[in-house]
């Protein structure tokens, strides 16, 4: 992310009203602007189907900025912010005549924080009212719900904006530790050397959720864990860990290695998936309800809120290793990782030492909560006797640095605001997506039951390499 300010242009936000804009958008915008990162002229203009004024989305900006900034509110910096603030209604007749007449520069950024089924309607409502020169478009996941709709959906962007105008946000690109894997991978010849099939044993990625569904039932209903959370973010974090080394650091080398990835990963088979549903069940030691007794969800819901995978990549780095990925809500802790396993030495010359255990060499890289990288290898216990034990080097990015990495928000708008487009997924990684998980949406598995609480079912222990999943320790 360049330190330096954006050019000026104005900042559009769809659905300013909603859940997205308190928790992420409105506080990644302060952060931006208190650190002198935002266009130094240009105006935020919230835009949302309410009867508000721009004062009340000034207090309604207030209370979401001392609620979930990562650096709190400073009153110095939340006027200098506030001064920005601008709200209009999107008439039923008139348009966007309203946000016509906001705006002050002919350049624009437009995030449409506004559910998936209106983003045609905005796109259109944008080209009738004349305003898509000069605008460039942030889109939320899903994208799309299936393969013809991802379709539909690059289609109806592209009527409208070129593909170099169109910014399809995953929030988890935007996090400090999954830009690492780039340069852990890349800037180390100790790893890259070793990240291949002669050395891999295998990998796991895990991204896990102790929250429910929430307020989202009636959403999840339509969802489920494949769509939301498979098909994005876990492909998204095994292109990252997966691809060759790209030509450059920008954004259409490094989109043009992830595609290489996704296009090589062999159709899934439906004994290499597991879906699951969670039961009612304890999570920090207090008692939660099951996921069909959640408000929203049919008494007999079939929808995922789990799922497992085992992969393949047919490349001449990764033939024959396996890529085993989950993701679940309601399971025991929040926890998202990359772990790789190196392969076992070829001769065990400490054969009764201790170190008979497997997969005692493995790197870890903690997406979140506790952000940082663990490398885990064998050494021996201090004493007489030849005893060895398994030990690890930690890097934590609170440790090291004394300081929390910026909220994946921040960096993404930064970045769209200056039109690069690294950390954002092109149409084809989009539609490739679909394409693996299609077969699975066509013809899904029936879904087995965990508690909530757990680290998933049972039955998908079977997927995992060795019959187990790395957990988190303690866990």
């Amino acid at each position: 992310m360049s330190l330096t300010p954006p050019p000026d242009q104005d900042i559009v936000i769809f659905g300013v009203s909603g859940d997205l804009a308190a928790r992420k958008l409105l506080p990644a915008l302060y952060n931006l602007s208190a650190e002198g990162l935002l266009p130094r002229q240009g105006d935020i203009i919230g835009a949302a189907p309410v009867a508000w004024s721009d004062d009340q989305l000034r207090e309604g900006a207030r209370s979401a900025i001392s609620q979930f900034s990562r650096t709190g509110l400073d009153e110095a910096a939340f006027t200098a912010f506030a001064a920005r603030l601008r709200f209009v209604r999107p008439g039923d007749e008139g348009g966007l005549a309203s946000l016509r007449e906001a705006l002050t520069r002919p350049r624009r950024l437009i995030y449409l924080a506004v559910p998936p089924s209106a983003f045609t309607s905005v796109i259109d409502a944008l080209h009738a009212a004349d305003l898509a020169a000069g605008t460039s478009v942030i889109i939320e996941k899903p994208f799309g719900h299936d393969l013809e709709s991802a379709r539909a959906l690059n289609a109806a962007l592209h009527a409208v904006f070129p593909e170099e105008r169109i910014f399809r946000i995953d929030h988890y690109l935007g996090k400090e530790t999954v830009q690492n894997i780039m340069v852990l991978r890349f800037g180390n010849t100790v790893l890259e050397r070793v990240w291949n099939r002669d050395c891999v044993a295998h990998v796991e990625i895990t991204v896990a959720e102790s929250l429910g569904v929430e307020h989202r039932g009636a959403f999840y209903e339509e969802t489920g864990a494949i769509r939301d959370i498979v098909q994005n973010h876990l492909f998204q974090l095994l292109a990252m860990v997966a691809m060759d080394p790209p030509v450059g650091f920008d954004a259409l080398s490094l989109r043009n290695e992830k595609i290489k990835v996704l296009r090589a990963v062999r159709p899934i088979r439906p004994d290499q998936v597991v879906r699951g549903q969670y039961t009612a069940g304890e999570i920090d030691g207090q008692p939660v309800p099951g996921y069909r007794e959640e408000p929203g969800v049919s008494s007999g819901s079939t929808t995922e809120t789990y799922a497992a995978l085992r992969l393949r990549i047919d490349s001449w780095r990764w033939a024959r290793v396996p890529f085993t990925l989950r993701t679940g809500k309601r399971l025991r802790q929040r926890d998202s990782r990359v772990v790789v396993v190196f392969h076992d030495v070829p001769l065990h010359l400490f054969s009764g030492t201790g170190i008979e255990s497997i997969d005692h060499n493995r790197l870890e890289v903690r997406v979140q909560p506790d952000e940082g990288i663990d490398l885990t290898f064998v050494a021996k216990r201090p004493g007489p006797d030849l005893e060895t034990q398994t030990v690890s080097m930690d890097f934590s990015y609170g440790d090291s640095f004394k300081t929390s990495p910026p909220e994946a928000y921040e960096r993404l708008l930064h970045d769209a605001l200056c039109a690069d487009h690294t950390l954002f997924i092109r149409e084809d990684e989009v539609e490739r997506g679909w394409e693996i998980v299609e077969p699975i949406l066509r013809s899904p598995p029936a879904p087995v039951f965990y508690p909530a609480g757990s680290w998933g079912p049972a039955e998908a222990d079977a997927l995992a390499v060795h019959g187990r999943w790395h957990d988190p320790s303690g866990t």
